[in-house]
């Protein structure tokens, strides 16, 4: 077999007219050598026979355990077929195999109009906040990227609840100034699965959006916004601290800003430049949505404390026994009685906290100490009967008893 250059050199020769027999006795090769290579428009290439190897004899039983089991790893196909040899040479022919009996699914080039859909997604940031008790916790970021103009929303949340998903969903579309016509999300259970949550489909009829739950196996759907989490990790994260989830949300606002004004590879424009024409084909955004939030009706008992999520806010303790409204979103808790405002908090992230006003406080202990106080009655006026009373009763005279 030539070389890769005697191939080049024999070609070139024989372009120029150089015999086949000058030529093979200039390189010293023979004549049917030069009219191969003349005649050949490939490079020479070594080309290995098929024929059995050392895996060959356990082909058969490793395609029939990864036909009931695809995802078997190799160092146990190994150990149920008795391979004693190198498993580096195993793991090869194994990878062979797999990709030979993998099912194609192949992947659309997606194109999207304006005002259609944005991509919604959570991201969990590589940094535990710090919370109001002092713990620390991996909390998710909302985010929701239009899919025409690419233009990036997120804000961090204190759960992945169906209640705080939508909260921060209207939060990021109220930003956005409009409503797309689809929200697309994969299936993240405070969304849905296979179909919207009750709480999410009168979300999306107060809006008169759509949610579109994706199927699994499908991420080129949703692959702007998965792209976007990688780009806040590489692009974000480097080098940030953060000293509450507040300062976090503050700081990624900030940075978006002047990330949406970056050219977009894949579509040679700012997402800022594009973001008019987007919002242009969307719906109106209502001023108001009543049914997003924590929304509770309860009688407030003696222990005057109200429960929003896991924690406990403390409520006027003179509206105990009545019957008193809660609603919370993502930053205020709020208590009302009668349409009066009558306890407010901020929201606490952490868990299992509670927390009291101390004006909350002190009327409790001024009502419980009026309580244990003994009731003092006015003491009746002693009454005092005529005895004549009596003898007029039973028809008695006074008179015939007197000396």
């Amino acid at each position: 077999m030539i070389t890769l250059e005697d191939w080049a050199l024999i070609r070139r020769l024989a372009a120029d007219g150089v015999p086949h027999k000058r030529i093979a006795e200039q390189l010293e090769i023979s004549r049917t050598t030069v009219i191969k290579a003349v005649g050949s428009h490939e490079p020479p290439r070594y080309r290995r026979s098929a024929g059995p190897t050392s895996f060959t004899p356990f082909e058969a039983r490793v395609r029939e355990l990864l036909a009931e089991t695809p995802g078997m790893p190799a160092t146990v196909l190994a150990e149920r077929v008795g391979w004693t040899g190198s498993i580096r040479w195993f793991r090869d022919n194994v990878k062979r195999v797999r990709t030979e009996g993998a099912r194609i699914d192949p992947a659309d080039r997606l194109s999207w109009s304006a005002g259609d859909a944005a991509q919604c997604d959570l991201w969990f940031p590589p940094c535990k906040m710090i919370l109001e008790d002092g713990s620390r916790s991996l909390l998710p970021v909302l985010v929701m990227v239009p899919a025409f103009s690419r233009h990036m929303y997120g804000r961090m949340i204190p759960t992945r609840t169906s209640t705080d998903l939508l909260l921060g969903s209207w939060e990021l579309l109220r930003q956005l100034g409009r409503v797309p016509r689809r929200l697309i999300w994969d299936n993240e259970p405070g969304i849905g699965r296979g179909k919207p949550t009750e709480a999410a489909a009168v979300f999306a009829g107060s809006l008169a959006t759509k949610f579109v739950l994706l199927c699994p196996r499908d991420p080129e759907s949703k692959g702007i916004v998965e792209r976007r989490n990688g780009f806040f990790e590489t692009s974000f994260m480097p080098g940030r601290t953060f000293t509450s989830p507040a300062d976090f949300n503050a700081q990624f606002t900030e940075w978006l800003a002047s990330a949406n004004q970056r050219v977009v590879r894949t579509l040679k424009a700012r997402p800022v430049d594009l973001l008019a024409d987007d919002k242009a084909a969307m719906l109106a955004l209502p001023p108001a949505v009543l049914h997003v939030g924590w929304h509770n009706q309860i009688r407030l008992g003696r222990d005057y404390y109200v429960r929003v999520d896991t924690n406990d806010y403390s409520v006027d303790p003179r509206a105990i026994g009545a019957r008193v409204d809660v609603s919370a979103d993502l930053e205020t808790v709020k208590v009302r009685h009668g349409g009066r405002l009558i306890a407010v908090h901020q929201r606490r992230w952490a868990r299992h906290m509670v927390v009291a006003d101390p004006e909350h406080v002190a009327i409790a202990g001024t009502l419980r100490t009026a309580f244990q106080q003994p009731v003092t009655r006015p003491e009746a006026e002693t009454m005092v009967r005529d005895l004549a009373d009596y003898d007029r009763a039973f028809g008695l005279d006074r008179k015939e008893y007197q000396p």
